[in-house]
């Protein structure tokens, strides 16, 4: 029988949804929490995780999960778990942590001792008498306590599954990819359609839209903190990166334009679409909202305006709003989301939204706006 282990995909506050929507496409059954998807899975699930999920922010192996009031508990049921069939016996495992609403609330006490207990229980199995090498491949644990429950975590993506490699260029206020592909996913945009996006700055959206349309796996440019652990076979990764080649629809014709009133800023999208191999794929047009002209009968327009919060004049904002209202009024069939914390979004824009979600880009608390057109065939 193949091994189920535990594993939790962690989501940004309102996406857990979206998050939970992949990894069931991926044929496992969740169990959704603030922040946080938790499914039962074999050990390949975590190459096919950490390729696919275009939404979620990390990928970790829940190693346990127990009550904890007291220090000694703490050490005494970390000790319990198999640590060593996960950890190479010179693997690198520092500790982080986090603790709300705990009888244990000091973090850093808390972090000594799971670090010391996961040490003792290492050189026990692995027979070592002095100190752990830890020279090895990095195996990085939290423990996270929320009302004395304590969860005990390895990261197995490594960097922020954000980081897809092909970002080599970046404005004043980048939209994160995991957000971006949210964006999309909220929405019912099929690649047989067009897709704008106005405020494309350096290219998120419109990327991210096209490594959707062509079912390329966002994971597809860069590595992985599992990838050296020996506790997951070669042969997972090897079969997970055959699987998103098998996949992947590279013929598939898309119509995606992503354009910005920055010269630079369409400058940097384009050498970011030809990092993700993507630049045959996306039109790049510099120019002003007001100048937008819609070609086709149905469409979607998917944006992360200025909202100024970070860039932009509040003056000048609630104008550009006005004028796209003024002209997607003109296409009722289109559909429109926007993703903005600006106070006054539908009265500027001059209609109110079919439906709105709360949004957290980084900590900034957004509305996403969405308009649904009215298809006509």
């Amino acid at each position: 029988m193949v091994q189920q282990i535990t594993l939790i995909a962690t989501a940004a506050m309102g996406l857990e949804s979206v998050v939970a929507s992949e990894v069931k496409q991926l044929g496992y059954d969740v169990q959704v929490e603030n922040g946080k998807v938790t499914f039962e899975a074999p050990v390949n699930a975590v190459p096919r995780c950490n390729l696919w999920l275009r939404s979620a922010d990390r990928v970790k192996w829940q190693v346990g999960r127990f009550h904890a009031v007291t220090f000694d508990e703490l050490f005494e049921k970390t000790k319990a778990l198999p640590w060593e069939s996960i950890i190479s016996e010179d693997g690198s495992f520092p500790v982080t942590g986090k603790s709300i609403k705990s009888g244990l609330h000091s973090v850093p006490d808390c972090q000594a001792i799971v670090k010391k207990s996961i040490a003792e229980r290492l050189k026990w199995k692995y027979g070592v008498a002095g100190h752990l090498a830890e020279t090895g491949a990095l195996f990085k644990v939290e423990v996270a306590l929320h009302k004395d429950e304590a969860t005990l975590t390895i990261d197995t993506s490594g960097s922020g599954l954000h980081k897809r490699g092909y970002r080599v260029n970046q404005g004043e206020a980048p939209l994160k990819e995991t957000m971006a592909a949210a964006l999309i996913l909220l929405t019912n945009w099929k690649p047989d359609y067009t897709l704008i996006d106005p405020f494309c700055g350096s290219g998120t959206i419109p990327i991210e839209a096209a490594l959707i349309g062509q079912n390329i796996a966002p994971g597809f440019n860069r590595s992985f903190a599992s990838e050296e652990w020996g506790s997951i076979k070669n042969k997972y990764w090897k079969e997970a990166f055959e699987e998103v080649e098998d996949k992947a629809d590279y013929d598939r014709p898309l119509a995606i334009t992503g354009s910005d009133i920055d010269e630079n800023m369409v400058r940097s999208a384009h050498d970011n679409a030809m990092e993700a191999g993507l630049s045959d794929l996306i039109t790049w047009k510099q120019m002003r909202v007001q100048d937008l002209s819609i070609q086709n009968k149905n469409g979607y327009l998917i944006g992360n305006p200025p909202y100024g919060e970070r860039v932009g004049n509040r003056d000048e904002i609630a104008d550009i709003y006005r004028q796209l209202g003024r002209t997607m009024n003109h296409y009722p069939s289109w559909s429109v989301y926007l993703m903005t914390a600006f106070d006054d979004f539908e009265k500027e824009y001059g209609q109110q939204a079919t439906k709105k979600r709360k949004l957290f880009n980084g900590f900034i608390e957004t509305n996403y706006y969405q308009y649904f057109g009215v298809k006509q065939h």
